[in-house]
């Protein structure tokens, strides 16, 4: 496959995994809609939605690198976005003291911040993992 077709193809594959991604959470968000919050202005579902777009994205590039055949770019981001909604689950799990849903939808941008942190963050050690 020539590297254009190639860059196309990972491109139109990784949309396409993001864009799965983000109706999930928005399934796993039940306390609020993402999309509507944004347009309210709502700057920590915002920041919140942000890190899972960059998280997913991140570990699709170790993806990419690592992968000799499209269709393990394919297993790959699919397993990787599987683990970030795994680590949001887990976040919300975790903190005791709120919940992390109720404080994005009152738009507190401090756990907007680190709930981007945490996508962010493990796409990194999720992507390293890839082999």
């Amino acid at each position: 496959m020539g590297p254009f077709i190639a860059t196309f193809v990972y491109f139109a594959i990784s949309v396409v995994i993001v864009l799965i991604g983000l109706v999930i959470f928005e399934q796993i968000t039940r306390k609020y809609k993402d999309m509507d919050e944004v347009l309210k202005g709502n700057q920590a579902v915002a920041l919140s939605i942000a890190g899972k777009i960059i998280g997913i994205c991140i570990v699709l590039a170790f993806a990419i690198y690592h992968s000799n055949e499209v269709y393990e770019t394919l297993i790959w981001g699919v397993y990787g976005m599987i683990l970030q909604m795994l680590a949001y689950v887990l976040f919300e799990l975790f903190t005791r003291k709120f919940s992390v849903q109720e404080q994005l939808l009152k738009n507190n941008i401090a756990v907007g911040t680190i709930s981007m942190g945490v996508s962010i963050g493990l796409a990194f050690v999720i992507g390293a993992s890839i082999t």
